[in-house]
């Protein structure tokens, strides 16, 4: 049995910059961290007594004899690009809802490929995670997603990940005092909207408007930059972090009509109304979870405004994937 353990992320800032249409000409860059949140997947190869050969269990259950009639589109993809032989059995859990903007379909590629080299005996380094991931997602998938999420799921982190025109990408960890880093976690709050969507069906008008927003993605590239000086500077007030997510999110939310509903920007308002300096809706938008930058002395008065939602405490700079249990049968090939 083999158990990895992969964090959900949040991202601040950049995003839409990780898109390969448009870092690929201009390069790209994002701030954001994991918290402790996770993804586990359980893998073990099936022993030979079932009728099926391989059992995929996450919010459904699928028992199958070929890759090819595995409907989950990570697990199929995985499988088939290494080569699976021996029949296996993989359970998925995760702390938050899937489709819920904090990255949780790149954390189960990563875990998944982390796992399954666990099993064979072999040591996945961070970088090799990130860039199997983003191949899977991007290129056997064919998905419409960007290349941060990956990142963050395999490094863990609060951190900014700059990305090359040529594809490749460096980690830069935010330094910051303790004292810095306790205050920056106490303004921060996340709610859950109830909403769950899929993040690449929401990305296709994003990505489609791209050459339309340069002006807009230059924007937000440079807050990446701006945001962290705020963060790293202890003579700069904390509060700053919080005007600049709002001025991120007026302009994250003219890249596509999809990004932003009614519903959405009822509860944005409603937060600020109450108190909140700033705020955004995570991953591609439309739905999913809602950050918010909040002074701690009008915290109550935020949460009692969005009584009917969710609230989510966690902390932030979560390591990244790792394997947690590691009980092989056997180091043959999968």
């Amino acid at each position: 049995m083999i158990v990895s353990r992969t964090p959900f992320r949040i991202s601040f800032f950049g995003g839409g910059t990780d898109y390969p249409a448009w870092y690929r000409e201009h390069g790209g860059a994002v701030m954001g961290t994991t918290i402790n949140k996770y993804c586990y997947l359980s893998l073990r190869r099936l022993p030979p007594f079932f009728k099926h050969r391989h059992r995929i269990v996450y919010s459904k259950v699928e028992c199958v004899d070929e890759i090819e009639q595995i409907e989950h589109p990570s697990v199929r993809a995985v499988f088939t690009s290494h080569q699976v032989k021996n029949g296996l059995e993989l359970h998925h859990d995760g702390d938050l809802p899937a489709r819920s903007g904090l990255g949780s379909s790149s954390s189960f590629t990563i875990g998944l490929i982390n796992a399954l080299r666990a099993l064979s005996g072999k040591m996945s380094s961070p970088g090799f995670l990130a860039r199997e991931a983003i191949r899977i997602e991007q290129d056997v998938i064919g998905e419409a997603v960007g290349s941060q999420d990956q990142i963050w799921a395999a490094f863990g982190g609060t951190n900014v990940i700059t990305i090359n025109q040529d594809d490749s990408f460096v980690v830069q960890p935010m330094i910051m005092s303790k004292e810095r880093r306790e205050m920056f976690q106490s303004h921060l709050m996340l709610f859950f909207t109830g909403v769950s969507r899929i993040a690449s069906v929401i990305a296709v008008d994003k990505i489609a408007n791209l050459k339309d927003r340069s002006t807009e993605l230059r924007a937000m590239r440079a807050m990446v930059d701006e945001a962290a000086e705020i963060l790293t500077d202890p003579k700069r007030p904390i509060a700053e972090f919080g005007s600049l997510l709002h001025e991120n999110w007026s302009i994250k939310r003219c890249l596509a009509d999809n990004v932003a509903t009614p519903f959405i920007d009822e509860i944005y308002q409603a937060a600020r109304d109450a108190g909140a300096l700033g705020g955004k809706i995570l991953g591609a938008g439309g739905g999913g979870f809602v950050l918010l930058f909040v002074e701690p002395e009008r915290q109550a008065s935020v949460r009692e405004r969005l009584k009917d939602l969710i609230s989510v405490d966690f902390t932030v700079g979560s390591p990244g994937s790792k394997i947690v249990v590691y009980e092989p049968s056997g180091l043959e090939n999968s």
